[in-house]
């Protein structure tokens, strides 16, 4: 089962695996059973399984957890929340995941309470980096407490913004939205995100009304003193993001999968 995941995983389809196997003699080739196709997607299906077991039944009170990112990824239908960990040492771990019909409050509050209950402990403080939607920021607040910092990602703020601005302007104001994220002192760069906000309220209310939302939030990691690369890692959700394109990457030629087998890859 581990050698047909691995190999599903790396692109071999269920058909073509039988190809892949080491020689074993013409009068086993003859009667084995153990690679045809249906016998190798069962075997698929069932050691994600196995994996997803362990990973949402370990024990977290090893983990010295200084980061928690936390993001949703769509699945053709069904959402998962996702929890990244990064330690003290810099380690990034997987947490977990939770599978709703959508990015809501409800289901981000039993993945933090989850954690919280196999023993990750949060009482040291922790940065919580977050995409940006208001359900998971309300279920940071409820399980975690008012006084958990949260550095809103800056590239979905990015994306938001731009969403509401015609093709003409949005260079411009990207690039005046990095330039104030780049600064050196959240006080500063506060005020000049509130000076394009005012700016953009005269001809572009949504735009600015998507700046100001959550404002503060997206200079977190500045205002604790955060700078060069470790700003840059912490200011969006990039390392949460990456390791779902990882597990998009290698399930992409699998056909017979389900949404939690996917996040799966990441043990």
């Amino acid at each position: 089962s581990r050698l047909v995941l691995e190999q599903m995983l790396a692109g071999v389809s269920t058909r073509r695996l039988r190809r892949t196997r080491e020689p074993v003699g013409e009068q086993v080739t003859a009667t084995e059973r153990s690679v045809s196709k249906s016998a190798v997607s069962r075997a698929f299906v069932s050691k994600p399984g196995e994996n997803l077991a362990a990973l949402m039944s370990r024990g977290l009170a090893d983990v010295r957890l200084a980061v928690l990112m936390i993001d949703g990824i769509d699945l053709k239908g069904p959402t998962n929340v996702v929890a990244l960990g990064i330690s003290t040492d810099g380690v990034k771990t997987p947490l977990g995941l939770w599978e709703g019909s959508s990015e809501n409050a409800a289901v981000a509050t039993a993945l933090l309470s989850d954690l919280v209950a196999r023993g990750l402990d949060v009482e040291q403080g922790v940065l919580c980096v977050l995409d940006g939607s208001k359900a998971l920021r309300k279920a940071v607040r409820d399980v975690l407490g008012i006084h958990t910092p949260v550095q809103r990602c800056v590239r979905h703020k990015e994306r938001n913004v731009r969403d509401h601005l015609p093709e003409r302007d949005r260079e411009l104001v990207q690039r005046k939205l990095r330039a104030a994220w780049a600064l050196s002192s959240h006080v500063e760069a506060i005020d000049r995100l509130r000076a394009l906000a005012e700016e953009l309220a005269r001809s572009h209310p949504g735009a600015a009304a998507s700046l100001r939302e959550g404002l503060e939030e997206t200079v977190t990691v500045t205002r604790l003193g955060i700078s060069g690369a470790l700003k840059r890692t912490l200011e969006s959700t990039n390392p949460c993001e990456s390791m779902i394109e990882c597990v998009r990457r290698s399930s992409r030629n699998v056909k017979h999968w389900q949404s939690g087998d996917m996040a799966l890859r990441w043990t």
